[in-house]
């Protein structure tokens, strides 16, 4: 007994930095106020008072993230929580691109006019086609607990790209990924193929936390710890079998290439995309590339760096097949999500090259590369699917490629909005995805990666066309008589879009701040 309390005694609480990890607390600590709200409030204030509540804790988090990166922020980074959370300038970065993208993606969320109600099911256990759903369809009453939902996985994201260990890693990954499975499944028009391609999204999403989970196992085996900083020092120099390490590292970034949509580990990303409200399809498509990535970043920088020689190759083949996959297969999509979704599949090769490239002198030229690319990608991503949630006809959402063409008669704004939008995901000069491309690529360059650079540009030209086949569509087709109307969209999904092409024309044309504050820093280990 005597033992046990001089045991307890000797343990100390860990020392936890509040400053360094207040905008996490603040979103976490809000998801949690949002359900009490949800319980308690009356149904007819829930809506109001969730999204004030979600705009001002994205406010709030942003707001100390700022004090915090300007005042009291040491240059090396902190690590707190025991070690498992890692606060430094690439996790402020992005977890300042997570709240900024998720204030558009909310946006998208909340408006209620584009559609009556929003584009959330009232019942989700209603039928699709019965008489009841018919009259459900008709309501205006919005299903408030997608606030809270989003809120949660907002936190899972910002704490999976900071995370210092793969135990950390691995809580915050079915954090942020559990509330997506439900916000997949709750599409109001198409209720059928919404909750298809949530359930396919929950069945692979768990085969790849299996995967992640089981990588995890056979590393602790190899360095005795699931800290990354422990895992670089033993693959640094050790007697034990490499075998673990590299079947661990192989099983682990099965998980991660899952999270991204990098080919081929994408075959949930056009289901969900096309299946999932739109909102929802936005903030996915931004926030979570943003969080795989992140994570992805610090797993090769800080765990594996010293053995790059020998995974490069491998992650090297992904690249590639992420981009063949996505530009060719993008071609022969006939709706418009599915298209974007290949083109995310792309992206992500894209992305990749960034990720893998690491220099022999140990620089990590593609680290803020990547990071810029992020950031630019979500805000055009989320802006283009605010424009095409406004193109319906009576069933819903128009989202087949044949109802949009002569777009630009009917509505010159949105056809004019969505080709910039598109040539900057094609990457043409003067927007934001030029910069994202050329930065990711010199760095590649930098790195020795030249023959996949011009595997990457001839897969750009590739996907380019089924960009431009779209914007050809919309200016030189004439309308059907009786194709779809373009809906005055409201005030949040207006400031939503207006915001995502502002940046990316900002970013096309003065990107040296953004670039800049990308490449201060790197990953504590």
């Amino acid at each position: 007994m005597n033992l046990l309390v001089a045991q307890a005694q000797q343990i100390e609480a860990p020392e936890i930095h509040y400053g360094a990890i207040a905008p996490l607390l603040i979103v976490l600590g809000a998801a949690c106020i949002s359900v009490l709200l949800e319980a308690l409030l009356p149904k007819h204030q829930r809506w109001a008072v969730q999204l004030v509540l979600t705009l001002l804790t994205l406010v709030g988090a942003v707001g100390s993230l700022i004090l915090y990166a300007t005042s009291e922020r040491p240059e090396q980074g902190v690590a707190t929580l025991a070690g498992a959370i890692a606060v430094d300038s690439p996790s402020l970065f992005l977890w300042a691109t997570l709240l900024v993208l998720g204030f558009g993606s909310v946006l998208l969320i909340a408006d209620r006019s584009v559609e009556p109600g929003g584009a959330f099911v009232a019942q989700a256990a209603i039928r699709p086609g019965t008489v009841q759903d018919r009259a459900q369809a008709t309501k205006t009453g919005m299903q408030t607990e997608v606030f809270p939902l989003t809120l949660f996985a907002l936190g899972g994201m910002m704490t999976f790209v900071a995370a210092n260990d793969l135990l950390t890693m691995f809580i915050a990954l079915e954090v942020l990924s559990l509330p997506l499975y439900l916000l997949c499944g709750l599409a109001r028009r198409r209720r059928l193929l919404s909750q298809e391609a949530a359930v396919k999204y929950f069945l692979l999403g768990a085969f790849a936390s299996a995967f992640f989970l089981y990588g995890v196992a056979l590393l602790y085996g190899y360095a005795g710890s699931v800290k990354l900083s422990a895992i670089a020092t033993a693959a640094g120099g050790t007697d034990r079998s490499d075998t673990l390490l590299f079947a661990g590292f192989g099983l682990l970034v099965v998980g991660l290439l899952f999270k991204a949509a990098v080919g081929p580990f994408h075959s949930w990303t056009p289901d969900v995309y096309q299946g999932a409200p739109t909102p929802v399809t936005a903030f996915m498509a931004a926030c979570t590339k943003v969080a795989a990535f992140g994570g992805i970043l610090r797993v090769l920088t800080v765990a594996f760096e010293n053995t790059q020689w020998e995974w490069r190759g491998v992650l090297y083949g992904v690249a590639v097949v992420s981009m063949v996959i996505g530009a060719i297969l993008g071609l022969t999509q006939t709706d418009v999500k599915r298209m974007i979704a290949y083109s995310s599949v792309a992206h992500a090769g894209f992305l990749l090259i960034g990720s893998i490239a690491l220099t022999p002198e140990g620089d990590n030229p593609g680290v803020s590369a990547t990071m810029f690319y992020l950031l630019a990608y979500g805000f055009t991503t989320i802006a283009a699917f605010g424009i095409v949630s406004l193109v319906r006809n009576s069933d819903g959402e128009a989202t087949h490629l044949s109802q949009w063409a002569g777009l630009a008669k009917r509505s010159p704004i949105v056809a004019a909005t969505f080709t910039f939008l598109l040539l900057a995901l094609a990457g043409i000069p003067l927007t934001s995805g030029f910069i994202g491309k050329f930065v990711v690529f010199s760095a590649a360059i930098e790195a020795g990666l030249t023959p996949l650079v011009v595997i990457a540009l001839v897969a750009s030209a590739v996907a380019a066309f089924f960009y431009l086949r779209v914007i050809v569509l919309m200016y030189f087709s004439d309308p059907a008589p009786d194709g779809p109307t373009v809906t005055v969209p409201g005030a949040f999904t207006t400031i939503a879009i207006t915001l995502g092409a502002v940046v990316t024309l900002v970013l096309g044309l003065w990107p040296t701040f953004v670039l800049d504050w990308a490449g201060t820093g790197s990953f504590l280990s």
